[in-house]
């Protein structure tokens, strides 16, 4: 079933395939691959085969049975743009969130090469968040140049775990901006400045901020539990969500 998400950003999460493969240093403490094996060993329904790629066709129906307007994360345990699912599923998918459009959509990929051949002759529905992952220079920033190519109404970026400075960000088309520290024992720390500088350019470009977390390093460098932490950057919370945007190409 679909589930109340715990993520601060969303309401509920939709997980049509689970499982993954690491592609990218973001990828490395993947709290979804933790939570899988959890889930196998306690014999949950779908995670039989622990953290490896599947497809769960039961599982398309169940935003259709929500007549409530929802916000969903689909694939809080997986990516759907994963070079193993299949278009003819990913169309499966896009079909049920035409048929809802009472419900948001947030989808968000690490496997951004394949946006724009994608939806070259498709159109992303309009209650699509489209987003990616940027984690540093290297690997994060490129994926939003194929993240513009797609006329999405709101384009995001999900940047966490934040390794290193980004440096000077295109926003263009860009709709909102997350940002959030690495959780869990092995997280890699997040500095403040770095934080602070995708602030001041989203702030520039008008493009909404949302700051997750600082995760398991605090902003003064200390290692703590991430609800010690917290997410208080310079002295409140920044909660700022997308407005209603027609994105352009």
């Amino acid at each position: 079933m679909a589930t109340k998400s715990l993520i601060e950003w969303t309401e509920q999460t939709w997980n049509p395939t689970t499982g993954c493969t690491k592609i990218s240093p973001g990828c490395k403490n993947c709290y979804a691959e933790v939570m899988a094996k959890r889930l196998q060993a306690m014999g949950a329904s779908g995670y039989d085969v622990g953290f490896e790629l599947a497809m769960h066709p039961a599982r398309l129906s169940q935003p259709l049975r929500r007549k409530k307007p929802a916000v969903y994360f689909v694939n809080s345990m997986s990516d759907l743009f994963h070079k193993d699912v299949p278009d003819a599923f990913l169309d499966r998918v896009l079909d049920v969130i035409r048929s809802t459009p009472q419900h948001t959509y947030q989808v968000l990929t690490k496997r951004a090469e394949r946006l724009p051949a994608f939806f070259a002759h498709r159109e992303c529905p309009p209650n699509v968040w489209l987003g990616v992952s940027v984690e540093n220079r290297a690997h994060g920033i490129p994926r939003i140049g194929h993240l513009r190519e797609v006329g999405a109404r709101v384009r995001f970026l999900s940047i966490e775990p934040l390794l290193e400075d980004l440096g000077k960000l295109d926003l263009r088309g860009i709709q909102w901006v997350i940002v959030g520290g690495e959780s869990g024992h092995k997280a890699r720390p997040m500095q403040k400045d770095w934080v602070l500088n995708i602030k001041r350019q989203a702030e520039a470009s008008g493009v909404p901020f949302f700051f997750k977390q600082w995760g398991r390093w605090g902003s003064d460098g200390v290692s703590r539990h991430k609800k010690v932490n917290g997410r208080i950057l310079d002295g409140r919370t920044w909660d700022m969500m997308p407005c209603s945007a027609s994105a352009t190409r």
